[in-house]
């Protein structure tokens, strides 16, 4: 019987812990002021190219409350290097689109941690169409972010 209360435990005690771990930390409006020296979010929709974890469609599920549609894109110049990209001609990094309204946009800013670990650029993908890409933020600009 010990085996079974385990087995339980891991199969739904788990999902409830990461989901809790990531409600305290990255997803919790508590945990998040938005600097003030931020440009407000305009209406919407925003294209977001992502890269990283918001490819998977239950951490965007999580985060924003929708999985939402994607679709396959590159940027090009860039290489991913750990959780960012950098600057590479020549090179490129496959990721996905979604399409977001503002209070999504919002979320993800949330949970990039806009303007303490990222921030949000304008960057052209090959497709030849402008969309959001998150870049984490020099070292030294995100000290001064915190303290400000």
């Amino acid at each position: 019987m010990s085996r079974l209360r385990f087995f339980l435990l891991a199969l739904f005690g788990l999902p409830v812990a990461i989901a809790g771990w990531l409600w305290l930390t990255m997803l919790s409006p508590f945990t998040y002021d938005r600097p003030e020296d931020l440009a407000p979010i305009t209406a919407g929709p925003h294209e977001v190219f992502v890269y990283g974890t918001l490819r998977l469609g239950l951490v965007r599920w999580i985060v924003m409350g929708r999985a939402g549609d994607s679709e396959t894109a590159v940027l090009e110049g860039f290489r991913r290097e750990g959780l960012d990209l950098t600057e590479a001609p020549g090179e490129q990094v496959e990721g996905e689109v979604i399409e977001v309204y503002a209070e999504e946009l919002a979320r993800l800013d949330r949970y990039e941690r806009l303007g303490f670990r990222y921030e949000r650029v304008r960057l052209e993908l090959a497709e030849g169409h402008k969309v959001w890409v998150y870049r984490r933020l020099p070292e030294g600009q995100a000290e001064v972010a915190t303290q400000a």
